[in-house]
């Protein structure tokens, strides 16, 4: 007795600490999912005080259940004895049984306790059941020994898992009757005189997609992720305004190209310049000596001059990046004064219709050493 109570309470409470647990981690998918219904059958046979295979007895049953958490279940049963008294001498079963049982059970699953559970089916796994109902014995009432009793069971279940839908279970267990078989409603005892020692074979089809693992989150990261979610949702908000501003624009060039695909061609006949007013004389590194090459240039400013007297014309020499900068910027007045003096001295113009000054380091030309020049500029 004392033996038992503590079986039952230790299965108590490891089935409550486990149902606990996986909530915490775990949800069933609907109120239909984890049940299950299924058939029985086997045998059984008195554990004490009679030949173990021969007074054994073949049964049948039935059985539902409902798994609360991937750990514990509850369910509700039903086993019969078939007729086998009538074979004999003694009290006979005026039934096609010659007893039964009905009664609810738990289990709990110690793959899932122990093991942790698993999102996918497990091929094997075992459950430890205790349950507790109601037995009858179908023998003859006129003999005086028709018996109803309070009887509990405990055993274990070794359940295979062929297909996910599908349960096949090898059932030992040991049931008790907890009455005195000669007085009724005697007080209740574990008497292995009173005991028989069962094996069921159980098929069982599983209704219900199961449980289904989900996380707990605790405030902090519920706020994290709604932090992530608004910031997203402005990210959003400001590519459809962005979106929004580049159908406008796109529509604006639109029009845009519509007006200018309808503008008749214009054909320009004439181009105004003034790249004739303008004239460069090039110098050599560190020089301020006009070349030869570069004479028909300065001749061409002072036969302008000639030819139109009231021009005159602006000389600016400039020097490259190349050297010392205080010596190019001596460099470039040096370089502006030496086209002034082609000018005045071999080809007669006169000094007052030539302005001359340097403007040190210049940075016209990309190529640095056409900036060694002087730009000669008339002004009409």
């Amino acid at each position: 007795m004392r033996e038992m109570k503590k079986i039952l309470l230790i299965l108590a409470v490891a089935a409550g600490v486990a149902t606990a647990q996986a909530q915490d981690a775990l949800r069933a998918t609907g109120i239909g999912s984890n049940w299950s219904l299924g058939i029985d059958g086997g045998v059984t046979t008195p554990l004490k005080n009679h030949s173990f295979f021969g007074a054994m007895r073949p049964m049948v049953g039935l059985h539902a259940a409902k798994q609360i958490s991937p750990v514990f279940g509850l369910g509700i049963e039903g086993v019969f004895g078939i007729n086998t008294s009538s074979w004999g001498f003694g009290p006979r079963s005026s039934t096609a049984f010659d007893n039964s049982y009905l009664g609810v059970y738990g289990t709990v699953n110690l793959f899932n306790l122990f093991g942790g559970y698993v999102t996918e089916q497990r091929v094997f796994d075992m459950d430890v059941v205790a349950g507790a109902g109601w037995g009858h014995d179908y023998v003859n009432k006129a003999a005086g020994d028709y018996h109803n009793y309070f009887a509990t069971k405990a055993g274990l279940n070794f359940n295979f898992h062929p297909m996910e839908q599908l349960t096949v279970s090898v059932k030992p267990y040991v049931a008790w009757d907890m009455s005195d078989s000669k007085v009724r409603f005697a007080s209740a005892s574990y008497n292995a005189n009173h005991a028989t020692f069962n094996v069921l074979v159980g098929v069982t089809y599983n209704f219900g997609p199961g449980f289904e693992a989900v996380r707990e989150y605790n405030q902090a990261e519920v706020d994290a992720l709604n932090a992530q979610v608004n910031a997203l949702r402005a990210d959003v908000d400001a590519a459809t305004l962005a979106a929004a501003a580049s159908q406008a624009e796109a529509a604006d060039l639109a029009l845009a190209l519509d007006s200018c695909m309808n503008q008749k061609p214009q054909v320009v006949k004439e181009v105004s310049t003034n790249l004739e007013s303008v004239r460069y004389v090039f110098f050599r590194i560190g020089s301020s000596k006009i070349t030869s090459d570069q004479m028909p240039n300065v001749e061409m400013i002072a036969d302008y001059l000639k030819h139109h007297p009231d021009s005159k014309v602006v000389v600016k020499g400039y020097a490259s990046q190349d050297g010392n900068e205080e010596f190019n910027i001596k460099l470039a007045a040096a370089r502006a004064e030496s086209v002034r003096d082609a000018l005045i001295k071999k080809y007669g113009i006169k000094a007052s219709r030539i302005s001359a000054e340097g403007q040190g380091i210049g940075h016209m030309f990309s190529e640095e050493s056409w900036n060694r020049v002087s730009i000669c500029t008339i002004d009409d």
